[in-house]
């Protein structure tokens, strides 16, 4: 079977602002699907100059830059094929629009690929954007997509054992609490990992839990500060 034929939830396509209508956010909204739209990548330089098109390229002190365009992620409901988003997108936004539609492998890539922030990407120094100025529609949100080899997931077993160790917590309410304001110290990003990871581990967690509340020890449950204003934040 030909790829093309293949049907897959995951896509990622480009798209290029002189071919589609100024609302096309509001367009691709109403189309319901969570999507991530990059930065307005026009500062994609072409270094080979194999694939110099002085027609679509645009030329700035001898050197050709790609055409503006956005890359855009695509989650799809069920698996469908590649035409069935092509057809969809173009509906939405014109025949002209939608550029080379495929089948997203790896979300997590594809996703730091927006700003050029992938792996590959950086080798080959490609110009970085800001994060910051991804645009989520309908609700994406990569913290769904992206999940953990079960190598992974052992190792952040064992970093939250040993945060408990070492912190005296006594229960998981404890521990997330300090997840959420120690986490990415620890390298810790992602809450929904840590919940994962406790939830499948739930006896091995309780072990280390129960050890330190028979020790006699307290947790200092330190309050939560806003980091803009200073102010201490009352639990709801």
């Amino acid at each position: 079977m030909t790829r093309k034929y293949i049907k897959s939830r995951y896509f990622d396509f480009l798209l290029y602002p002189d071919s589609m209508p100024n609302n096309w956010q509001v367009c691709l909204e109403k189309l319901g699907l969570p999507m991530a739209v990059s930065p307005l990548h026009n500062c994609d330089e072409k270094k080979d100059s194999k694939t110099w098109d002085d027609n679509n390229d645009l030329i700035i002190n001898g050197k050709h830059y790609k055409k503006p365009h956005y890359h855009v992620l695509y989650i799809a409901k069920n698996p469908v094929t590649v035409e069935s988003v092509r057809n969809k997108i173009k509906r939405a936004l014109g025949v002209k629009a939608v550029s080379h539609i495929e089948i997203t492998d790896s979300v997590e890539h594809y996703f730091l690929y927006l700003t050029h922030e992938s792996k590959d990407a950086i080798k080959n120094n490609k110009h970085k954007y800001n994060k910051a100025d991804i645009t989520y529609i309908n609700d994406f949100d990569i913290d769904r997509y992206v999940r953990l080899d079960e190598s992974q997931k052992r190792g952040l077993k064992n970093l939250l054992l040993n945060i408990i160790r070492k912190e005296h917590l006594v229960n998981v309410i404890h521990l997330l609490d300090f997840i959420e304001v120690h986490g990415a110290e620890h390298g810790i990003q992602n809450m929904s990992d840590v919940n994962d990871v406790i939830t499948a581990n739930a006896g091995g967690f309780r072990l280390y839990f129960d050890a330190n509340y028979q020790m006699g020890y307290r947790y200092n449950r330190k309050p939560k500060i806003d980091k803009e204003t200073g102010e201490i934040l009352a639990d709801k």
